[in-house]
């Protein structure tokens, strides 16, 4: 198993040892893979998801049977549903038991089999090679996804005549047919106001340069998803922001003004589209490299399948400008939308000037990981990224805990950039014991937390359904002695005015840093009350 693992090229193993997977860790002490031990395997989930998203290589992670396999359960069903690639081993009792009622037995095969595109128990020795090299195989397969090998103790034990790990091999990607590229191209010359949606698929087939070229030849404005952030520059002029939200925001006024909505790599978990196209009459392209997904909301004209960064090249090679494309004014008006909280000295400090803070510290090529939470909507709403996969958001799933694990996998990614974990008070309470996990590899990352003693984005919903809020307070402990009590550095900000001096200081500390940032989130009912009264900066503009 471990050397079939090694001819994969894993790196890291994220896990916590066991009984029943004693067997790999004592083979693994003889092995270069690297297993960093977590202090939960929910942890060790996250940080394979993190690993596979940032990489495209498989993130591994391992547990016990019973309850350390359950704990993997919300990692993994998080990176299949966002596409990020995984392989997750658990251990498993003797074949001899799994019959009867037996001491922490489960059937794991079938209770991952929903959340994974492969799900696998390994019977005999002689398998390993293929069940490994199949599990990679589906994992990083496009859409990549979640796989899962269940390995009973007594088959680990069995001696065995070494087989050769497989050859390992990744399909190319096929090309889309010359006859869709030209119907693509037809529909874009009909156009008058073509809009861009890119999605996550275009960050996973490395195709963000072919993207911008191909929005400059059209000069279609490009709209990204929460995942595809990135995917163009912030600061582009074609780029008139994120797509994502349930509210009516200013991007929704360029898709409603289109004639042509052309979605790249998006998928569905990404954008729902009865949000952006209720009546299911927008004239849509999808360019991805598989058919689309059934939906009445989603039925596209045309669907160009086949390898997205072969498919935008081709496209930006014939594509015609559109001079008169006013969607672009957008961008002016996003832009100003994004800096107008710059200078807020409100205390307790509003989302949108942390989030302005953020993006004047950090390098382009930093890397920002988002909890789940009220800040997530703040994140995805207004956080400039300029490189893509610099601001990681998780969205299909959307699974609170992940941005302190994901912070330690993509500083071990990435050891030069600097690593911002960016989380709520309760979405850093769910893992914050992986801080010991990242101080014991010596890592210099920094989290900073929204702290609003409160389920933040449940209060958001339940005030906007309801006018009043339900069983979302909580009490948080002194997270800079919390800190301190684990031996990493600790900050609380008191006026909004130093909150870019502490993040340069954390970022610098070379540790783990935490911020305990107090946030203003009164401004969530006032967004939603602005988004309803929002006017189009495009009338009198439109096609």
């Amino acid at each position: 198993m471990v050397k079939c693992l090694e001819h994969e090229g894993v790196e890291y193993i994220f896990g916590i040892p066991g009984e029943e997977n004693i067997g790999i860790m004592d083979a693994l002490l003889s092995s270069k893979i690297k297993f960093i031990t977590t202090r939960h395997e929910q942890g060790a989930a996250f940080m394979a998801d993190v690993y596979g998203r940032l990489t495209g290589r498989a993130g591994v992670c391992m547990s016990t049977l019973g309850p350390g396999a359950t704990n993997l359960v919300t990692g993994v069903a998080d990176a299949n549903m966002d596409r990020a690639p995984i392989v997750a081993i658990a251990g498993q009792g003797a074949t001899t038991r799994l019959h009867k009622e037996s001491h922490q037995i489960l059937d794991l095969v079938n209770l991952f089999d929903p959340i994974t595109k492969y799900s696998v128990q390994i019977l005999e020795p002689e398998i390993v090679p293929e069940v490994v090299r199949k599990a990679f195989k589906n994992a990083q397969a496009e859409k990549p996804g979640a796989a899962f090998i269940d390995f009973p103790e007594n088959v680990a034990d069995m001696e065995h005549e070494y087989i050769e790990p497989l050859k390992v091999q990744s399909p190319q990607h096929p090309v889309a047919p010359l006859g869709s590229a030209k119907r693509v191209l037809k529909a874009l010359s009909e156009a008058k106001n073509p809009v861009i949606i890119a999605g996550n698929g275009v960050i996973r087939f490395d195709a963000c340069d072919e993207l911008l070229a191909f929005a400059e030849a059209a000069n279609a404005p490009v709209a990204t998803s929460f995942m595809a952030k990135g995917a163009i520059p912030s600061s582009h002029p074609l780029s008139i922001g994120t797509v994502g939200m349930k509210a009516h925001d200013l991007v929704a006024f360029g898709i409603e003004e289109s004639d042509l909505v052309i979605c790249i790599g998006l998928d569905m978990v990404e954008y729902t589209p009865s949000f952006w196209n209720p009546n299911a009459d927008i004239r849509i392209v999808s360019i991805d490299a598989s058919p689309a997904e059934v939906d009445t909301h989603f039925i596209p004209d045309i669907g160009m399948v086949g390898d997205i960064k072969d498919s935008l090249s081709r496209l930006a090679k014939r594509a015609n400008a559109h001079t008169d494309n006013t969607i672009t004014d957008l961008h002016h008006s996003i832009k100003a939308e994004l800096c107008a909280h710059a200078d807020d000295t409100g205390f307790p400090v509003k989302p949108q000037k942390i989030i302005c803070d953020l993006r004047k510290v950090m390098e382009p090529e930093d890397i920002v990981i988002s909890d789940v939470g009220a800040h997530k909507m703040w994140m995805a709403r207004m956080f400039q990224a300029e490189r893509p996969n610099t601001c990681i958001i998780s969205n299909g799933f959307a699974s609170m805990g992940i941005a302190l694990p994901g912070a330690i996998a993509a500083k071990l990614v990435y050891p030069e950039r600097n690593i911002l974990a960016v989380a709520g008070d309760s979405g850093f309470m769910m893992n914050n014991q992986e801080i010991e996990t990242a101080l014991r590899l010596k890592l210099n990352i920094t989290i900073i937390i929204f702290n609003d003693n409160k389920y933040g984005l449940i209060e958001w919903h339940q005030m906007r359904e309801y006018g009043r809020s339900s069983h979302i307070d909580v009490t948080n402990p002194d997270f800079v002695k919390f800190a301190e009590s684990f031996g990493a550095k600790g900050y609380y900000v008191k006026r909004a005015e130093d909150l870019q001096d502490v993040l340069k200081t954390a970022m610098n500390d070379g540790t783990v840093s935490i911020i305990d940032c107090p946030v203003d989130y009164s401004e969530n009912m006032k967004l939603t009350a602005r988004l309803k009264t929002l006017e189009s900066p495009l009338e009198g503009k439109s096609k």
